[in-house]
C-alpha cells in the first residue's frame, strides 16, 4: 500500500480551472468518494485506484523507506482540509453493520485472543503513551513553529515513531486536501515499511492491498472514528479482493486512527498494518493500547499541524496585505507610462508568488480575442534574495495558448506542468476586468513555480489556491492601473485637443493688427460727446469704431488704466476681442447689449458719490469688466432650453450654464496674449478680483436675482453697512442686474425698438421648442402671443423691474432717472395694451 493515491470528493459540474482528470482515466491516481451520501461502503464500484501508480516493491531492505507522491508545503494554506463531522450509515447491502470504536471484521471469531501489549519504553524508561514520557512528543512541543519544517518532514517523524512504538510492518499517513477543482480528498504524505522478513509481492497484490485500505481510510476520515480490524479481512464481503491475488503478503491486522485538531475536525488519518512483535511471529493483533498510543500521537500531531497551519495562514495574509498595499501605493504615484506601472506591479507579485515569470497581456478591441502588447518580468532566486529582471519581449516570443484560452473563457486557469504532454512548467492565468463594464481588458499570467525541493522534478510544483487568489487580487489592481493610465491618456489627449481649440479661438477672437493700431492711435472722444454719462445712452446711431472708443473712454475716465498699470495697446486689443466674442447673428444679446450694460454701470459710478467713495478700486474694475463681458458668446437661447436639449454647456456647469460660460470666455480673453489687462495687478489683487468678476457675471442670471432680491429690498430699508462684505457683495449683484435690464428705462423709441429685438429672440426659441419637443412654449416665447407684447411688457415691469429700481433710487438719488424712465415706458405700454396695438412703428 506504499503507492501514491488520492481520495477525491465528487462535486457538481463546474467550470474547470485547469486540466481535470476524468474518473475513468486509467492514468488517474484518484479514489472518488461521494459527498453528502447517506451510506459509505467500504468497497464500492465508485472507488478505484490506478495500477499505474508508482508502488515500490515490498521486498525492500528492512530500513525505513519513504514514498512522497505529493509533498505539500506550508506555503499552501489548503494543505489540510477538515472532513465533515457527520457519520455515514452502513449500507443495507452489508451483511453486518460496522461496529463501534474498535472495529473488528464480522467474520473473525469474537473470542480471538489478543496478544498481550508489550511494554515499550520511549525515553526516560517510561512506556510511550503517557505523554510526558515520550521524547518525540517533548521534542515536538519544544521545537516551536520555526523549526518544524515541511509537512512531510513533520509527518515522517511522527510516523517513524509510531512504526516503532506500535510495532507494525508498514504504516502511512494521509492528509485531507482540496484540489484545483474544489474537490476534497486524501493525499498520502508519507509511507514507511520496516522490520525484517519483507516478502516480495507482485503489482497485482499491491493493487489488492490498496483496494483494501482505501475504504478503511475513507471511513475513518468521514466518520472521525478509529478502525481496528483483527480478523481475516479477505473473507469480509465488504471487500472485492481475492486472497489468491495477494500471495506472499497478507493483511493480518489493520489499525487506522483519525488525526484531528483542537476543534475535533478531521485533518487526515494514519494507517498501520500487521502487528509485529518478533521476527518469527507475524500473527499478532493490534491491541486497544496500541490504538490509544497511536491516537495519542496523531492527536498531538493534529494539534501541531493545525497550529502551524494557522500560523502560516496568518503569515500569508500578512504577505498578501503587503502586496496589496504596495500595489495601492504604486497606483497613487504618478507613472510615466503604462508599461512602467505594470512592470512595477508585476515585480511586486513575483517574489510572493515564487514564480519565475509574470506576464501581463493587453487585450485588443479589434480584432477580438487578440492582444496588442505585453509586459514581461522574470524572477530568479539567488540564495536568500530574489532578483527581478525586465525582459524585452514581443507577442511572438511568448506562448499565448493559455492567455487566449482565459481571454475567451473569462475564467482563471491553473495548469500543473506534470499534467501536460510533454511536461511543462506550472502556470496560473486569470483575466483582468474593467471595473465599470466588466469587460476583459488584459490577462495576467504566472509561470514556473520556483522553490522546488531537492530531488523533485522541475515540473512537479504547481501554483496552489493561495497563489491563485493572490493573482486574482493582483488582477483587480492591474485593472485599476490600466483604467487609470487610460484615463490619464484620455485627459492628455483632451488637453491637447483643448489647446488646439484655444489656439484657433484665440486667432479668431484677436483683432487684426491694423484694427488694433487704428484704435490705439485714434483720438478718443470725450464722454460728453459720446453721451456715455447719460442714462438715456443708446448705441443705435454709433459705428463699430465709436463703440470701441466709447469703451476705452469709460476705462480712462474711471482712472482704471492709470490705477492698475494697464498697457494702452493691451486695453485696445482686449476691447476689440470682447467685441468679437459676441455673436452678431443674435438679435438682442450681442455686442450692443454688452456695451449698453457697461455704459449704465459707468453712468451709475460717475453720478453716485456714495459708490465712488465706498467701492474699492478693485470692485469698480471688476464691475466694469463683468458688465462688458457678461453675455459673451450668448447663443440667443435661455438656460432652460440648454438644459432641455442636453447641450454640452449643461453637462459642464449644470446650473446658470450660460453665465458660467460667459465667465469662462471672459477669462479666456483676459489670458489671451496681448489682451492681458490684469497683468499689472499684484498676485493678491489678481486673486481678489477674479472671484468678484465671476460673482458679478453669475448675478445676471435672473433666477439668482429672484433668490436674492428680498434680501436686497430689506437692505434698502435698513441701509448698507459698507464694512460688511455680504452687503457689498449683494449691492454689486443688484447693480449688475440693474445695468443688465436697463433697456426698460431708456427713452420710449429706444425701449420699443429694444423690446422688439428681445421678442424676436424669444419667439425664435419658442419656434424651436415647438419643432424639436412638440410643446407649447411659455407665453413670452410663444409667437402666437405677439399681439400681447404690451401686456407682457407691463407685467415684466411690475413684477421684475419696478421693485429693483424703486429700491435702488431710494438708496441713491442719482439713480432716480432709471426709475423715472421705467415708469414712463410703463404708461406707454399700458396705453398700447388698452388700445390693442402691438407697439406701432418705431419713432
Amino acid at each position: 500500500m506504499v503507492g501514491s493515491w488520492f481520495v477525491e470528493t465528487v462535486t457538481s459540474p463546474q467550470t474547470s480551472r485547469g486540466p481535470s482528470r476524468s474518473p475513468s482515466d486509467p492514468s488517474s491516481s484518484m479514489l472518488l468518494l461521494g459527498r453528502g451520501r447517506d451510506t459509505f461502503p467500504l468497497s464500492s464500484p465508485s472507488l478505484r485506484i490506478s495500477t499505474s501508480a508508482s508502488i515500490p516493491s515490498l521486498s525492500q531492505p528492512p530500513s525505513h523507506q519513504t514514498s512522497t507522491l505529493s509533498t505539500p508545503r506550508w506555503s499552501d494554506p489548503l494543505t489540510l482540509e477538515r472532513a465533515g463531522s457527520c457519520s455515514p450509515r452502513t449500507p443495507r447491502s452489508l451483511h453486518s453493520p460496522v461496529s463501534s470504536r474498535s472495529l473488528r471484521c464480522p467474520h473473525s471469531p469474537r473470542s480471538s485472543p489478543r496478544s498481550p501489549r508489550r511494554t515499550r519504553s520511549c525515553g526516560r524508561g517510561e512506556p510511550c503513551g503517557r505523554g510526558e514520557g515520550c521524547d518525540w512528543m517533548m521534542k515536538l512541543l519544544a521545537g516551536g513553529s520555526g523549526r518544524i519544517g515541511s509537512v512531510a518532514e513533520l509527518c515522517q517523524g511522527a510516523l517513524l515513531h509510531a512504526l516503532e512504538v506500535v510495532g507494525a510492518e508498514r504504516c502511512s499517513l494521509s492528509l485531507l486536501r482540496q484540489d484545483q477543482d474544489g474537490c476534497r480528498g486524501l493525499v498520502q504524505v508519507v509511507a514507511l515499511t520496516g522490520g525484517p522478513g519483507c516478502v516480495k509481492e507482485e503489482s497485482s497484490s499491491n493493487h489488492a492491498h490498496l483496494e483494501l485500505v482505501k475504504g478503511i481510510l475513507g471511513y475513518v476520515v468521514a466518520t472521525g472514528m478509529p478502525m481496528n480490524m483483527t480478523g481475516d479481512v479477505y473473507e469480509d464481503p465488504r471487500f472485492n479482493t481475492d486472497e489468491d491475488q495477494t500471495a506472499g503478503f497478507k493483511l493480518k491486522s489493520v489499525l487506522s486512527v483519525p488525526m484531528k485538531n483542537s476543534r475535533q475536525e478531521v485533518l487526515g488519518a494514519a494507517l498501520v498494518l500487521n502487528k509485529r512483535i518478533s521476527a518469527d511471529d507475524q500473527g499478532s493483533l493490534f491491541t486497544d493500547q496500541d490504538e490509544k498510543v497511536l491516537a495519542c500521537h496523531m492527536g498531538l500531531l493534529g494539534l501541531v499541524l493545525d497550529n502551524v497551519q494557522l500560523f502560516e495562514r496568518s503569515r500569508q495574509e500578512a504577505n498578501r496585505c503587503q502586496v496589496l498595499l504596495t500595489l495601492a501605493r504604486l497606483l497613487s504615484e504618478e507613472q510615466k507610462s503604462m508599461e512602467n506601472l505594470l512592470g512595477k506591479m508585476a515585480a511586486t507579485i513575483l517574489p510572493f508568488a515564487r514564480a519565475q515569470y509574470c506576464t501581463i497581456f493587453i487585450a485588443r478591441d479589434r480584432p477580438k480575442n487578440s492582444f496588442s502588447g505585453l509586459v514581461h518580468m522574470e524572477g530568479e532566486e539567488q540564495g536568500s534574495e530574489f532578483q527581478i529582471y525586465k525582459r524585452d519581449c514581443t507577442l511572438p516570443d511568448i506562448d499565448l495558448t493559455h492567455a487566449l484560452q482565459v481571454l475567451v473563457s473569462k475564467e482563471t486557469l491553473n495548469v500543473s506542468g506534470a499534467d501536460q504532454d510533454p511536461p511543462t512548467g506550472s502556470l496560473v492565468c486569470c483575466p483582468i476586468r474593467n471595473g465599470k463594464t466588466g469587460k476583459i481588458i488584459a490577462v495576467c499570467q504566472l509561470k514556473n513555480k520556483l522553490g522546488v525541493a531537492p530531488g523533485e522534478p522541475e515540473t512537479g510544483r504547481e501554483f496552489n489556491r493561495y497563489e491563485e487568489r493572490l493573482l486574482e487580487d493582483f488582477a483587480v489592481y492591474c485593472g485599476l492601473a490600466l483604467q487609470t493610465v487610460q484615463t490619464v491618456q484620455r485627459i492628455e489627449y483632451q488637453r491637447a485637443s483643448q489647446d488646439v481649440t484655444q489656439e484657433v479661438l484665440s486667432y479668431h477672437l484677436t483683432a487684426a493688427e491694423e484694427e488694433i493700431r487704428a484704435l490705439q492711435e485714434a483720438d478718443i472722444p470725450s464722454a460728453q460727446s459720446l453721451r456715455i454719462l447719460d442714462f438715456s445712452f443708446s448705441d443705435f446711431g454709433l459705428s463699430e469704431e465709436s463703440t470701441a472708443q466709447a469703451t476705452v473712454r469709460m476705462f480712462l475716465d474711471l482712472n482704471l488704466v492709470q490705477d492698475f498699470n494697464i498697457d494702452y495697446k493691451c486695453l485696445c486689443q482686449w476691447v476689440l476681442s470682447v467685441r468679437r466674442g459676441y455673436r452678431s447673428n443674435v438679435p438682442y444679446h450681442n455686442w450692443s447689449h454688452g456695451l449698453s450694460t457697461a455704459q449704465c454701470m459707468f453712468a451709475m459710478m460717475t453720478s453716485t458719490d456714495q459708490l465712488q467713495s465706498n467701492l474699492s478700486r478693485l470692485e469698480v474694475l471688476a464691475l466694469m469688466i463683468a458688465t462688458l463681458n457678461h453675455d459673451l458668446d450668448h447663443r440667443g437661447v435661455s438656460n432652460s432650453y440648454i438644459e432641455r436639449t442636453q447641450q454640452p454647456l449643461a453637462q459642464l456647469y449644470g446650473t446658470s450654464s450660460l453665465e458660467h460660460h460667459h465667465y469662462d470666455m471672459c477669462l479666456f480673453i483676459l489670458n489671451n496674449p496681448g489682451s492681458q489687462i490684469l497683468s499689472g495687478l499684484c498676485p493678491d489683487d489678481y486673486r481678489t478680483v477674479l472671484p468678484m468678476i465671476e460673482k458679478a457675471i453669475l448675478a445676471t442670471d435672473l433666477a439668482v436675482y429672484m433668490e436674492r432680491r428680498a434680501e436686497f429690498f430689506e437692505l434698502g430699508q435698513k441701509g448698507v453697512r459698507w464694512e460688511e462684505d455680504r452687503h457689498r457683495d449683494l449691492l454689486r449683484s443688484m447693480l449688475m442686474t440693474a445695468s443688465d435690464i436697463a433697456a426698460i428705462t431708456k427713452p420710449w423709441h429706444i425701449q420699443k425698438r429694444t423690446a422688439k429685438l428681445v421678442a424676436s429672440e424669444f419667439f425664435a426659441q419658442g419656434d424651436r421648442e415647438k419643432e424639436e419637443f412638440n410643446i407649447k412654449p411659455v407665453d413670452m416665447m410663444n409667437r402666437d402671443n405677439s399681439t400681447r407684447l404690451p401686456h407682457m411688457q407691463v407685467n415684466y415691469i411690475d413684477g421684475m423691474c419696478h421693485p429693483l429700481y424703486q429700491t435702488l433710487s431710494g438708496m441713491f438719488d442719482s439713480c432716480s432717472p432709471l426709475l423715472d424712465g421705467l415708469m414712463r415706458n410703463r404708461e406707454n405700454w399700458m396705453l398700447l395694451a388698452e388700445t390693442g396695438e402691438e407697439g406701432g412703428e418705431e419713432e
